[in-house]
């Protein structure tokens, strides 16, 4: 007996072979697609991050204050290695060109910058140290009628294409300078009011700094590159798009007229959906290692970062392996329960799209909104790439993604279920 279910399945997973090979232009796009979509992605995001971190990137400055705050911004933002500061002639000539796309970023430096700031800080001061009594005795100690200042703003055009992570970046950065610029001028007043001006009292130099630790592997820093990063997530939405020419060729048959001599056969629907699951899973592997030979081989070559994969590919083939057959699962019920390859074929594009979105592949999931968190926790392909990642990047055990492949699993034996079921219904009607 299974002998004969061997048999049967052996025979369903042959003729299955059969009709994908005839398919050549099918095959190509099937292995060489994705290739492509791996390479330009990969090439595209690695430029990004090195113009992000090599090209300067032109800003105009309109200087109206001329003192010593306004230099210290124009040093600190011409020292970076992001910008390129160029001096415009006005503020609204520099609103025009930025609102016009010639430039990204105008900044504006208010008049009387520096010397109010000044003026407020000493007043300040001088409030401080008369309420503690260390003001100097004699005329100058004497009441001051303070004038009103109103608080000064640096303005800020960009330009309208700009993305939000930029604009918030350079937010970030000029309102640092500028609260370095506040804590060093009240020192320095503190310093003129009841010190000796050669002789420090405070020192300004920065006493908390940042250190990035990243994980050590044979005493070398493990440091994740743009091919870390992207053969997984691609390699996985390539692997899942397996779903479209199953589910299109389980509709073919249907119309053929393959299923219905098969029924007169003694073979079970289960039977017939093994030998598919097992031609397609062959497929998504080499799929997966072809993608993986990419980064290897060919990524260097193009001056894009090596996929560093010693030590991993038995991870890495076993979470691709339960990621197939969570694609195939899918496509198996597609197939089964659509009526047209326009319903099959559109349908798991489609779909196959939103689970990318779902599951990371696009954006990653901890900049969703709290909604979507929750909803991409149920993306197989959510499961997949944490799996992924748990491997390239944070070296992980077999141990730690036991969870992750093992909800694929599931998700494809439910799957399949609900397909052998629903053609059963089908049939009986």
């Amino acid at each position: 007996m299974p002998s004969e279910i061997m048999h049967k399945l052996w025979a369903s997973t042959v003729k299955e072979f059969k009709l994908l090979s005839r398919d050549i232009g099918g095959m190509a796009i099937l292995f060489l697609m994705p290739l492509a979509l791996l390479v330009v992605i990969t090439i595209i995001q690695d430029s990004s991050f090195k113009a992000v971190n090599s090209i300067k990137i032109p800003i105009l400055l309109v200087d109206y204050d001329g003192g010593n705050v306004a230099q210290t911004i124009i040093e600190g933002l011409s020292s970076s290695e992001t910008f390129q500061v160029i001096k415009g002639p006005s503020e609204a000539k520099a609103k025009e060109q930025v609102f016009s796309g010639d430039y990204q970023l105008a900044i504006v430096i208010p008049s009387k910058l520096s010397e109010d700031l000044a003026e407020k800080v000493n007043d300040n001061v001088e409030g401080i140290l008369s309420a503690f009594g260390l003001e100097e005795e004699g005329e100058d100690s004497l009441p001051k009628e303070k004038k009103e200042i109103k608080a000064k703003e640096v303005r800020l055009y960009f330009d309208p294409a700009t993305q939000g992570s930029f604009k918030n970046q350079v937010k970030n950065g000029i309102d640092k300078m500028i609260s370095k610029i506040e804590t060093q001028t009240i020192y320095k007043s503190f310093q003129e009011q009841i010190g000796d001006e050669e002789t420090p009292l405070f020192e300004t130099e920065s006493f908390i700094s940042f250190k990035e630790i990243v994980p050590i592997e044979n005493e070398k820093e493990i440091i994740p590159n743009s091919a870390q990063h992207n053969v997984p997530a691609w390699a996985l939405f390539a692997i899942f798009f397996i779903i479209v020419p199953l589910s299109i060729n389980m509709v073919k048959e249907k119309h053929q007229g393959t299923f219905v001599r098969l029924r007169t056969q003694p073979v079970n629907y289960a039977t017939i959906l093994g030998g598919k699951t097992l031609v397609y899973l062959a497929v998504c592997l080499i799929q997966f290692a072809l993608m993986l030979l990419v980064g290897i081989f060919i990524f260097p070559l193009i001056g894009l970062p090596i996929l560093d994969v010693s030590g991993r590919l038995t991870l890495l083939f076993i979470v691709a392996l339960f990621a197939g057959l969570a694609a195939i699962g899918l496509g198996l019920l597609i197939g089964t329960i659509a009526k047209t390859q326009e319903q099959a074929a559109p349908f798991g594009a489609t779909f196959v799209v939103i689970l990318a979105a779902l599951g990371g592949v696009w954006v990653p999931v901890f900049i969703m909104p709290k909604f979507m968190q929750l909803v991409s926790q149920v993306s197989p392909m959510n499961w997949g790439l944490s799996a992924f990642y748990d491997v390239f990047l944070r070296n992980a055990s077999i141990k730690a993604i036991v969870p992750e492949i093992s909800l694929l699993f599931l998700f494809f034996l439910l799957t399949t279920l609900i397909a052998i079921i629903y053609n059963e219904k089908k049939q009986a009607v």
